[in-house]
């Protein structure tokens, strides 16, 4: 069973995602059983940013009790095994936020995508803000090819179809995009999340809104608020 949280966006250090964060922690307690929960940080996207991950070490340690480690691949040498053992001590592996075309590069060139499949595909919990949340599906609306220009980009194609990230601030351009293409997506708000289970939504989590688009008529975008077992 895969499970992905993707969360629209919000600031981890202002404890805006609290409720997401809290719901994390609490599963992978669950996952963890009798042993401390850990969970892995990935700053890839962020070109590994210490500071981002003593953030997110105060919240899920200092507040939640977890333990947490962090995943580096941006600089230095890439020690396979003991990247190994990291992700296999793992309950939760969070994906943090930043260029998500250079952390897709970064991934597949290091071999550290390898490392993050196999974790996937044995149903370890996946969480990503922004970057993290939107690169694995199909296609991903990002500005991480040209800054300020925001485009659709190939993700993972892990999750079928498309999705943008903080959905309340860029709401005019990325519904001008879903109908000129005529397709269906996502638009995941700040402080909101929604949970895959196998590929599939189940479940909404945080104060945000999450919306299902569709432009596929051309002539408008028809928006649902999507609230499925809300959390």
């Amino acid at each position: 069973m895969s499970r992905v949280i993707a969360i629209g966006g919000g600031e981890i250090k202002n404890r805006e995602t609290l409720l997401i964060d809290e719901y994390l922690a609490n599963e992978a307690k669950k996952a963890a059983g009798d042993r401390r929960a850990c969970a892995l940080f990935l700053p890839t996207a962020s070109h590994d940013c210490m500071p981002y991950y003593n953030t997110f070490h105060k919240v899920y340690t200092g507040i939640f009790g977890l333990k947490t480690d962090v995943a580096l691949c941006v600089r230095g040498a890439f020690d396979r095994e003991k990247m190994h053992s990291k992700f296999e001590k793992a309950d939760l592996i969070y994906v943090g936020g930043g260029n998500t075309v250079f952390m897709l590069e970064t991934w597949r060139q290091t071999g550290l995508l390898e490392e993050i499949r196999a974790a996937y595909e044995r149903g370890v919990l996946f969480a990503g803000l922004s970057a993290g949340a939107i690169c694995w599906f199909e296609e991903m609306y990002s500005d991480s090819v040209v800054e300020g220009e925001y485009a659709l980009h190939a993700g993972l194609g892990w999750i079928k179809g498309k999705i943008s990230p903080h959905y309340n601030e860029r709401t005019l351009d990325f519904d001008e995009t879903v109908l000129y293409n005529r397709f269906r997506a996502w638009g995941v708000e700040n402080n909101a999340a929604v949970e895959f289970v196998n590929g599939e939504p189940v479940r909404k989590i945080g104060s945000g809104r999450v919306f299902v688009l569709d432009g596929t008529d051309g002539v408008s975008v028809k928006k649902t608020e999507w609230n499925a077992d809300q959390t």
